[in-house]
């Protein structure tokens, strides 16, 4: 049985996912000030959010992340499911960047020098969709040279046998 990801899979998969796995990491032990950092700036653009402690949101935050990086990484959790995480986590991000003030240029999507840091992560929500396409595509059954070269020696069998009985 084979692995539920494809070569072209892996290199996309290992970038995000070590990218964003470092990431949560790295917010495991945030401080308060970080904390507060982190849920300010989040629950601006999300007001839900305010409703959770800074410290709280900071640790949902680096488990989210954690989680995330580790399903990209993790080779046999299928790429459509891998892809839609990824997609739905990196639409989070660039709502942040889309809904705060100041991320962008007056009219436009170009990012400001304050934008710049989260509009770059629009390649996650590109990898993202890249991944669900590659796994809506892929959920065909994959035919192997093995396979074909089985089901063509069947079908050869069967037109012989065919063949004879049409001769007889």
């Amino acid at each position: 049985m084979g692995l539920p990801i494809t070569l072209s899979e892996i290199a996309p998969r290992i970038s995000a996912g070590a990218f964003i796995l470092n990431s949560g990491l790295g917010k495991r032990g945030a401080d308060e000030e970080a904390a507060a950092g982190m849920h300010g700036f989040a629950a601006g653009t999300y007001p839900f959010l305010k409703s959770i402690p800074p410290q709280q949101f900071a640790q949902g935050l680096a488990t989210a992340e954690i989680v995330v990086g580790g399903l990209l990484l993790t080779p046999f959790v299928p790429t459509f499911v891998a892809g839609a995480t990824l997609t739905a986590f990196s639409g989070g991000l660039l709502g942040l960047y889309l809904k705060t003030p100041g991320m962008r240029k007056p009219g436009s999507l170009a990012p400001t020098e304050q934008g710049l840091a989260i509009a770059k992560d629009s390649w996650l929500l590109g990898i993202g969709i890249g991944l669900m396409t590659r796994g809506l595509i892929e959920r065909r059954p994959r035919v192997t040279v093995k396979k074909a070269n089985k089901l063509a020696r069947k079908q050869a069998k069967q037109a012989a046998r065919e063949a004879r009985r049409a001769a007889t």
